[in-house]
């Protein structure tokens, strides 16, 4: 991997590894069969294009330091990609993203993962920004969850990032949640924290809850950060009410959110609003590549 791929992917919170590994896998799809036999059929060797990614439709751009690496591997050289635009900002349809200048044969070969990359990412940037848009005014953030798609999940939660959003525990070991299963199988909510806390006293917690007398319980448990799973508007004031008397305590609002709702939600005082379909059931945006 190029250095200047390793440092923009270090700087955008990314594993360069990770990122390559990715990569590779994504080509290996299109390449496992054999070479781009259109591609090698209708250019030239040697043949150089110039072409453009553009924004088909409005949007929040995220991708880019991700595409360096697809153009890399395939050995496009980066001398010839100029990034118009960097990850996180809003564009209007027609708006070019990245001009490329180089050899035609591996650009169309890296055209379709790159793309794959670029459209999936921004639509979960986009999708991102619409809550953040949202909430603006309010104190309240949008989280993400680990409904993510297996392999993709450090790309995804960048892409919330970049969207405005923010990111929940990236797996099982940096934070614990304790749901509704560890609470049937240890008896209750006092006791799952105790037993967290006995073992990984260090580590971040939360518990969901599904009723006030749960919220209760876990307050007076010492949680500092609640899951109010599945409540309506009604129970999530009396929930921020009951939490009032626990000035460092977090409260976060999931199940069921919609766009839609999500000023009304944010009113009642919580502090996030979880959305799985953040990533995991997102519309790619409509980014295309041409040649000029």
């Amino acid at each position: 991997m190029s250095e200047e791929c390793d440092a923009d992917l270090k700087r955008a919170g990314l594993e360069p590894l990770e990122v390559r590994r990715l990569v590779d896998t994504a080509l290996d799809e299109d390449l496992r069969y054999g070479p781009d036999v259109t591609t090698e059929a209708t250019i030239r060797p040697g043949q150089r294009a110039r072409a453009q990614v553009a924004a088909r439709e409005g949007g929040v751009v995220c991708g880019g330091p991700v595409a360096l690496v697809v153009l890399d591997a395939v050995g496009f050289s980066l001398s010839g990609v100029d990034v118009r635009v960097v990850d996180g900002e809003a564009v209007e349809a027609g708006t070019v993203v990245m001009s490329l200048e180089g050899p035609l044969r591996s650009l169309l070969v890296a055209e379709r993962t790159l793309l794959n990359f670029m459209t999936h990412l921004s639509g979960i940037a986009s999708a991102t920004y619409a809550w953040s848009r949202a909430l603006e005014g309010t104190s309240c953030r949008v989280r993400d969850t680990r409904k993510t798609t297996p392999g993709l999940r450090q790309l995804q939660k960048y892409a919330v990032r970049c969207g405005g959003g923010v990111n929940h525990r990236m797996g099982l070991g940096d934070a614990a949640l304790i749901k509704d299963n560890h609470v049937a199988a240890t008896g209750s909510i006092a006791n799952a924290i105790e037993d967290v806390r006995r073992q990984y006293p260090d580590v971040t917690l939360e518990v969901e809850c599904d009723t006030l007398e749960q919220v209760r319980e876990a307050l007076d448990s010492g949680c500092s950060l609640i899951l109010l799973d599945n409540m309506n508007v009604q129970q999530m004031r009396a929930a921020v009410e009951l939490a009032n008397g626990f000035p460092d305590v977090l409260l976060e609002a999931s199940g069921g959110l919609t766009l839609e709702d999500a000023t009304l939600v944010a009113a009642t005082g919580v502090d996030y609003l979880a959305v799985g379909a953040l990533t995991h059931s997102v519309r790619a945006l409509d980014l295309g590549l041409d040649l000029l």
